[in-house]
């Protein structure tokens, strides 16, 4: 009895300690595991669908309709701009130049933010002056060293087109009057909601559970970007895109980084508290987006960086340091937008003409 009893407990023992083995050997390590956990406190992968907005829903009609629009250069004055003019979409959505070129070759005041998932930012441009992509569509169209277009005017040269006219009608089928400057915008922004998205980032699979898609330089640099605080701005679905921060909080960049004439929110506030606050920058793709900053002189990711250590955070970081968060933002580009090209309808020959002046 004695013998059996002690044997029953020498198998019980071996049975424990065979699952704690078992459970150990399929259990990632803890450093792994903490790493995520801490790291979804801060972001969110990439959502699956694309949330829908109750005033514009998108509908295949309206997306497709907003592709040729987003595409089409009769919506400037000169029939030389469409928004791929400064959005590029087979670059990143960007036009890689440190200000955008527009009606007259005129330039623009601030680099061109990539338009590419800005459908998770809070509000559009750089001083958040537009609440979403409807009225971020509206503003290039009209704005004088852009595309230099009038609203009527614009509206008029899409109604003398007749497939457009069509199209319109598909895309809004409850509006008595659809080719409208309103729905020219919705329309935009349904095709950007819906296409220009750029899932299937490494570190969104990470987010995911899958702790194999970042390198061990690309933990490092997580660990480090989360470490050093560049969370308090950069966090949420986009890493960035919404919040407003002033640009030099520890210490204020050179007058190339951070030009002194532009004041940020506070030029459309006049709030002195405002001076030199923008909307922080959205980090998803950033590998590919150069030049950064608003102003569009740094063409290195490393000394973008840098720059941001030692302006907000009053840090200098090793070159380790740097390069690991380089490895870690590089991480955050994800899959690139497909987008075939459309064939835009040819209107008659006594619509509006272009005007070079």
């Amino acid at each position: 009895m004695k013998i059996s009893r002690i044997f029953r407990r020498k198998t019980l023992i071996a049975v424990l300690s065979a699952m704690a083995a078992s459970a150990a050997a399929s259990t990632p390590p803890a450093c792994c595991d903490e790493l995520l956990d801490e790291a979804r406190d801060y972001f969110e992968p990439l959502p699956e669908t694309v949330p829908q907005s109750e005033d514009n829903p998108l509908t295949e009609e309206k997306v497709e309709l907003g592709k040729m629009l987003y595409f089409e250069p009769r919506l400037s004055k000169s029939w030389v701009f469409s928004c791929n003019s400064c959005h590029n979409v087979a670059t990143a959505g960007v036009d890689m130049r440190p200000k955008s070129v527009g009606h007259t070759w005129q330039l623009g005041g601030r680099n061109s933010p990539t338009v590419l998932n800005s459908v998770f930012n809070d509000s559009q441009f750089w001083d958040g002056r537009a609440a979403d992509l409807t009225e971020q569509a509206k503003g290039p169209i009209t704005n004088p060293v852009e595309m230099a277009h009038r609203e009527d005017l614009a509206v008029e040269t899409l109604s003398s087109i007749p497939q457009y006219v069509a199209l319109f009608r598909k895309a809004f089928p409850g509006d008595k009057q659809p080719v409208n400057y309103t729905n020219v915008a919705k329309a935009i922004a349904a095709f950007e909601a819906r296409e220009l998205i750029t899932p299937n980032a490494p570190f969104d699979r990470f987010l995911k559970g899958d702790e194999k898609a970042l390198s061990d330089r690309q933990r490092r640099g997580l660990r480090a970007f989360m470490d050093y605080g560049c969370t308090a701005c950069h966090s949420g679905v986009n890493l960035g895109g919404s919040g407003f921060f002033q640009f030099g909080v520890m210490n204020m960049p050179d007058k190339k980084i951070l030009p002194r004439e532009d004041k940020g929110v506070q030029d459309l506030t006049g709030d002195e508290g405002d001076a030199y606050s923008f909307r922080s920058a959205a980090l998803r793709n950033v590998a590919l987006t150069a030049p950064y900053f608003h102003s569009g002189v740094v063409w290195d990711l490393g000394e973008a960086v840098q720059v941001m250590a030692k302006a907000q955070l009053d840090e200098e970081l090793s070159k380790e340091d740097v390069a690991d968060i380089v490895a870690f933002l590089e991480s955050l580009t994800g899959d690139q937008p497909r987008i075939t090209l459309p064939s835009l309808p040819i209107g008659p020959s006594d619509m509006i003409k272009p005007v070079d002046d």
